[in-house]
């Protein structure tokens, strides 16, 4: 299967850095008040990747924070249940302590 995997991402590798040396030629982004970046195609498309990766973390950390959290909660409210279960299992072990004598 690793290996089947390597040649699959060799192959990819391949692909992106054809598609690299394919676009090359530059190319002008421009902002407002006149401001100008020139760079080759591929950076600028490279760059814009990393940028959305960068903000999709970032959008998900709240949510990844929130669930460990909660998480670690639950994990802790198992443990103290298993506390308990275990002290009633401890306790139903013991024989039952006998009734006082019935009156006739």
């Amino acid at each position: 299967m690793k290996f089947i995997f390597r040649i699959v991402a060799g192959l990819l590798f391949i692909v992106f850095f054809g598609f690299a040396l394919k676009n090359t030629q530059e190319v002008a982004l421009r902002f407002f008040l006149d401001y100008e970046i020139r760079a080759p195609l591929v950076l600028m498309l490279l760059g814009f990747f990393v940028s959305g990766a960068i903000f999709g973390v970032l959008a998900m950390t709240p949510t990844i924070l929130r669930q460990r959290r909660d998480l670690s909660r639950r994990k802790k409210a198992i443990v103290t249940m298993e506390k308990e279960g275990a002290a009633r299992e401890l306790s139903r072990s013991q024989p039952p302590q006998p009734d006082g004598m019935l009156h006739r």
